[in-house]
């Protein structure tokens, strides 16, 4: 009498008689070829493989691969631990090789489906049930295989961009600390351009990130990953950044020298800044310079007091050069004048109202309704503000020989009130 506990051993499934594992067995021969030439016709990412990496490792691999299945329709039982892990060994290599994960797992599939086809075709009506367990297993063995081909070709892209990801920061840091980045570009697999632009940039928020109940943080990484892609998609050669949900570097590879950085490359930029901000979702303010390889850290530095000088002057997003803040890049340095302008000032200090009325009159070209319009006041407000500011500076924003000395002052005003470095 048979204990109720026992394990009833698993269905052999037979066509015509013969089990399908001894068909199967009996086709391997043949089979091996048939399913590399289906590779190579169907899987171009194979077809481009060495000959020798074909005749050898490739074909052993789908020799195994017959030989697992085979077991699989003999006994019933998945593949174990150790056929696995070599899957999972095999699928790592074929990454590290660059082959197309879908390649990868296609393989699988097609093999499996060889086999299927090969000894299926011996099948008669009255197979049906030991057609539906042949095909039963087959889905539970691709299922399982496909899990270990994912896991492999993961793990080691994962540890390849881990590499590759640190190999591009110590070549960032390197352009950065001003030695010779050569070495390191070398160990990054990345050519040095003859230039690189250089952006600072100013990241203001999504508006989910203003919103309550929302995470702000998950909002604030999907802005940079928007961010980051883009520049990506958008931008030729490796752009190296260092960049938080706040803003940051990036180094941008270029092929025109710096020297001949000019108005249609200075367009091309502002352009992409403005596509990445409405990609992104935020609002950027960018500023930017072209330096060669080993100018990269001096022009950081630039970039960096530029982007503090035009956040600080009142500039709104978007591309910022040197040439587009001249006078209040110069007045941000330390020295008597500047101190002198910005004390013009100091009867405006509690009345803050009239020193955006004279910076909005100014920025407008001195055309009271448009700033009027731009402050959301009446245009007799503007006239009653600007009156007021003539009356405690003595200086009139409408007199030509004061707007100079007015934009300066606002200029050394805008860079004393933010305490930019003095830096030299």
């Amino acid at each position: 009498m048979t204990s109720s506990n026992a394990v009833e051993p698993a269905s052999v499934p037979q066509l015509g008689g013969v089990p399908v594992h001894e068909r199967l067995k009996a086709a391997a021969v043949a089979l091996a070829p048939a399913v590399m030439a289906r590779l190579v016709e169907q899987l171009p990412a194979y077809g481009a493989l060495p000959s020798e990496q074909l005749r050898g490792e490739i074909t052993r691999e789908v020799e195994r691969g017959i030989r697992a299945f085979t077991e699989v329709l003999r006994t019933g039982e998945l593949p174990g631990g150790t056929e696995l892990a070599r899957i999972n060994e095999s699928s790592a290599r074929r990454a590290d090789e660059g082959v197309p994960l879908e390649a990868v797992v296609g393989a699988y599939h097609f093999g499996a489906q060889e086999c299927a086809d090969r000894v299926l075709s011996a099948a008669v009506p009255g197979d049906l049930p030991d057609v539906l367990l042949v095909q039963q297993r087959l889905l539970d063995y691709l299922r399982l295989v496909s899990c270990a081909v994912a896991a492999g070709y993961v793990q080691e892209r994962q540890a390849a961009l881990g590499d590759e990801q640190v190999a591009r920061q110590a070549l960032l840091s390197r352009l950065l600390e001003g030695g010779d980045p050569r070495s390191a570009a070398d160990r990054a697999g990345l050519p040095l351009p003859p230039c690189y632009l250089v952006l600072g940039i100013t990241m203001g928020p999504h508006p989910d990130e203003l919103l309550p109940g929302v995470n702000h943080a998950v909002a604030a990484r999907r802005k940079l990953r928007r961010l980051r892609n883009e520049l990506q998609r958008q931008t030729p050669g490796v752009p190296l950044s260092a960049l938080s949900g706040n803003g940051g570097l990036v180094l941008i590879p270029a092929d025109v020298p710096p020297a001949d950085f000019g108005p249609a490359d200075r367009d091309r930029l502002a352009r992409l800044v403005e596509h990445l901000g409405r990609m992104c979702g935020a609002e950027l303010l960018v500023a930017a310079a072209a330096a060669a390889p080993a100018g990269v850290a001096d022009a950081a530095r630039l970039v960096g007091e530029l982007r503090e000088v035009a956040r600080s002057s009142g500039r709104g997003p978007g591309l910022h050069l040197l040439d587009d803040l001249l006078l209040e890049y110069q007045l941000s340095r330390p020295s008597p004048a500047r101190d002198r302008l910005a004390a013009l000032l100091v009867p405006l200090a509690r009345r803050p109202e009239l020193l955006d009325t004279l910076r909005t009159f100014l920025a407008c070209g001195l055309d009271r309704r448009q700033a009027a319009a731009r402050l959301q006041v009446h245009p007799n407000t503007v006239d009653y503000r600007l009156r007021r500011a003539t009356e405690l500076t003595g200086l009139d924003a409408a007199r030509g020989t004061d707007q100079l000395t007015l934009r300066a002052a606002l200029a050394a005003h805008d860079t004393t009130r933010s305490g930019a470095p003095d830096s030299t």
